[in-house]
């Protein structure tokens, strides 16, 4: 008995800290909080390239809108908020490298300056 007893307590602790390091996913009601707000910053989008405003401003704008909506995607639909920060560092890279290589592209075909 006493190696069924020491078994439960290491499998136990192995649940505790599967719990430390993967616990807290969102419920089904946060899911659809995160998408009504995805749907928002869409309309969002629609709305300011209908609106009347310089290239710069909407390219700006759009810019912004897109980082936000990619960071509630990769944290909650792909459950990087609840692993491993080192995983959420190379999306922040790539987001990072991403929005470097658009900028510079923007750049070289002077969409800046129109």
């Amino acid at each position: 008995m006493v190696d069924v007893d020491h078994a439960r307590a290491e499998l136990q602790e192995i649940e505790a800290a599967h719990q430390g390091a993967h616990g807290g996913h969102p419920s089904v009601k946060q899911y659809i909080r995160i998408g009504l707000i995805l749907a928002v910053l869409t309309s969002m989008e629609v709305a300011a390239k209908y609106a009347n405003l310089g290239s710069a401003t909407l390219i700006v704008t759009l810019l912004a809108l897109a980082a936000i909506k990619f960071a509630l995607v990769v944290l909650y639909f792909m459950h990087l908020k609840f692993d491993d920060r080192r995983f959420a560092r190379f999306f922040l890279m790539g987001l990072a490298g991403a929005t470097t290589l658009f900028l510079i592209v923007l750049i070289t075909f002077k969409v800046f300056q129109r």
